[in-house]
């Protein structure tokens, strides 16, 4: 089994996880919810599905720039075997595929901002 397949495989394994647990948080309010008035219901709710939100920004982003970081992380070992002097053009590669996963830090934190 190859990287791809791999990657594949573990990118539909997240999303039927969260999937799940999505639909769990949604399906069960829980005790103390149900006896609450329904605008406070609906606020848990509301509240529930942005942390949900959140993590799932996080986490692809993470998992998104992981992948993209070992892609051309290796191609740039590669270029710099052959030509030592592309070391700080390839770390500039490196680091713009680093920021996906600071911008899906940054999506969490306007998500979690919402709620006040």
């Amino acid at each position: 089994m190859n990287i791809s397949s791999r990657f594949t495989v573990s990118l539909v394994a997240l999303t039927a996880i969260l999937a799940g647990l999505t639909t769990v948080l949604l399906a069960s309010p829980g005790a103390a919810a149900a006896a609450s008035t329904a605008s406070a219901s609906s606020m848990n709710d509301g509240a529930s599905l942005a942390f949900v939100a959140a993590a799932i920004s996080t986490g692809l982003a993470a998992l998104g720039a992981g992948f993209a970081v070992a892609k051309v992380g290796a191609a740039a070992i590669g270029a710099l075997a052959e030509k030592p002097e592309l070391f700080g053009r390839l770390l500039i590669f490196i680091g713009l595929a680093e920021g996906i996963a600071i911008y899906g830090l940054i999506v969490s934190i306007l998500v979690l901002n919402r709620l006040g």
